[in-house]
């Protein structure tokens, strides 16, 4: 068992198989836990694997501000690599703004969805705009600000939010309405009434304004981690120990917090922040100890090849007709299977789903062929 922590160069072997270990769930990995709980008789945990309606936090609220972290967590290695190069802050700056403005765009094709032009109900708010819009707000503040002082921000940041939230009601508000309460939250009033009322759901859209400014933290959070990790001193057992430590005060803060500020995902509370934040930390720090400190990274290729194409499996998976594709290819597994058999005929469905995912990819990672903005 050797030390192979590549933490001082330019890329974490770690950091695709962490993201693609995430993205599997976008790609049909939840269909498939779900419905092999169903088939050994745990229908219950399967129900509580999606996403909550409103308070609380089940495994899938976790994955999407962990790719936000998981992105965060890239830029101290980024900047790094390009100031090496030559490149001035303002250069960086201008390529993150790039950035920002691409995913903005790719979510308003996915989620809007753009390219049917009824720009007169489209949806403004997408899950990778707030991606993008968070994590260049976060971006800025590591080119302006040292540690120390973006850490305050944070804090204030999310101070600010639960301080506004909790005494500055939605103005259509009924009597007795919770500030943190679809009706009640104003940040949710102000997504119905900026966009029409075109929002993911009637009274609220869970990537709308209310979120925003937690989400910049969530990123913030992330360069933290990426911090801790690529500084050059320390030994990586003790950058494990540190990011373990990250990541404990993180959830008891998010703990403590959540008696005063529901964890809530659709309003990307500042408790979500913090518990979302601590597993997202803890997550990264498994795969860094395991694959880029011990080195054991082979077992990991499955999701590395995901993981180096996020973007684009996301974007994809209609595109290329995942579910018309894995009927084609893999419905002799279950088409003769009896009525009966419901849930293990769900089994092959989702196992379809992801290998038809899984093939694209890996033909696009054998073609050196990488979705990049």
């Amino acid at each position: 068992m050797t030390s192979n922590d590549s933490s001082s160069g330019s890329r974490l072997a770690s950091l695709d198989a962490v993201r693609g270990f995430d993205m599997f769930f976008i790609m049909g990995g939840e269909g498939l836990i779900v419905a092999l709980a169903a088939l050994f008789g745990f229908r219950d945990f399967g129900a509580t694997f999606g996403h909550v309606p409103w308070d609380g936090l089940h495994f899938m609220d976790t994955v999407f501000p962990t790719f936000l972290f998981l992105a965060g967590v890239t830029f101290p290695f980024s900047v790094t690599k390009s100031r090496a190069r030559g490149a001035t802050d303002l250069q960086i700056a201008l390529k993150a703004l790039r950035r920002c403005a691409l995913l903005v765009l790719f979510g308003l094709i996915h989620d809007g969805p753009l390219l049917r032009f009824d720009f007169a109900n489209l949806r403004v708010w997408s899950v990778l705009g707030r991606i993008g819009i968070a994590w260049f707000c976060a971006a800025m503040l590591y080119l302006r600000f040292r540690t120390g002082m973006r850490a305050g921000i944070a804090f204030a940041l999310l101070a600010g939010c639960v301080l506004f939230t909790r005494f500055v009601l939605a103005p259509d508000a009924p009597a007795g309405a919770s500030p943190f309460s679809p009706e009640g939250n104003f940040g949710c009033w102000l997504d119905r009434t900026l966009t029409g009322g075109h929002t993911y759901k009637p009274l609220f859209d869970p990537e709308g304004f209310a979120g925003i400014v937690p989400a910049v933290v969530t990123a913030m959070l992330g360069m933290f981690a990426g911090e801790l990790v690529r500084r050059a001193g320390p030994d990586p057992r003790r950058k494990c120990l540190d990011l373990a430590l990250f990541g404990s005060g993180l959830l008891s803060l998010g703990l403590a917090l959540s008696l005063a500020c529901p964890v809530n995902k659709a309003l990307w509370s500042p408790s979500f922040v913090l518990v979302a934040g601590a597993y997202s930390t803890l997550l990264f720090l498994a795969f860094y100890a395991v694959i880029d400190v011990l080195g054991f990274s082979k077992w990991a290729f499955p999701l590395k090849v995901i993981g180096m194409n996020s973007i684009a499996i996301y974007m994809a998976q209609s595109v290329i007709g995942a579910g018309q594709a894995n009927d084609f290819l893999f419905s002799w597994a279950w088409r003769h299977l009896p009525d009966a058999c419901g849930d293990l005929k769900r089994v092959f469905m989702n196992i379809g789903y992801v290998a038809v995912c899984w093939l694209f990819l890996f033909f696009l990672y054998r073609k050196k062929t990488f979705l990049k903005v």
